[in-house]
């Protein structure tokens, strides 16, 4: 986070509640999971449209990352959970790599590129990762992964998981433009 302390409440942190973790996931969850991936670059791309340099400069909220590092997050997330997936889908219930969130959006990386750049690898990345999404039959959703904190993850579950993630981002940046 950023340097001052984070005294944002559950619901400025959670503005769309915190994820919850289903054991089984339908068709039509599924179906509807890989439509907000879908939908999320688009909804980042309206959530920023017209944001000054002092905007994304500014945290998205009390004690929170500015706006600039959260896109940039974004984007790092979700290629993270793109390369999950396709772990997933070609090795045998393989362990992930975790990675320091907040020692990533701390990299010079962060402040030097413009946000657009991660809107327009975020875009990319999901492009992608829908493809993949929608060419798979029925079963290899059920295909796990290993998180080492978070422990077996079926691919319906993180799917599920980005699903929210990018919502919950995106509903982030939202509240900040409705607060300024």
């Amino acid at each position: 986070m950023s340097g001052t302390p984070d005294v944002a409440t559950d619901a400025q942190r959670y503005p769309i509640g915190r994820f919850q973790r289903q054991a089984e996931i339908s068709t039509e969850q599924r179906a509807e999971h890989i439509a907000r991936i879908a939908a999320q670059p688009a909804n980042l791309a309206a959530a920023i449209s017209g944001l000054s340099a002092s905007d994304f400069a500014a945290p998205y909220r009390p004690g929170g990352w500015s706006v600039r590092q959260l896109v940039h997050h974004m984007a790092d997330s979700h290629a993270n959970a793109y390369i999950r997936v396709k772990l997933a889908l070609t090795e045998h219930e393989p362990t992930i790599k975790p990675y320091d969130q907040d020692a990533w959006v701390a990299l010079a990386d962060s402040e030097l590129v413009s946000p657009l750049v991660s809107l327009t690898m975020f875009t990319a990345i999901h492009e992608r990762l829908v493809a993949v999404l929608h060419s798979l039959e029925p079963a290899p959703f059920a295909r796990k992964l290993v998180h080492p904190e978070n422990g077996p993850m079926t691919i319906d579950q993180v799917v599920a998981l980005y699903a929210w993630h990018g919502d919950h981002h995106v509903r982030h940046i939202q509240l900040f433009r409705e607060s300024r």
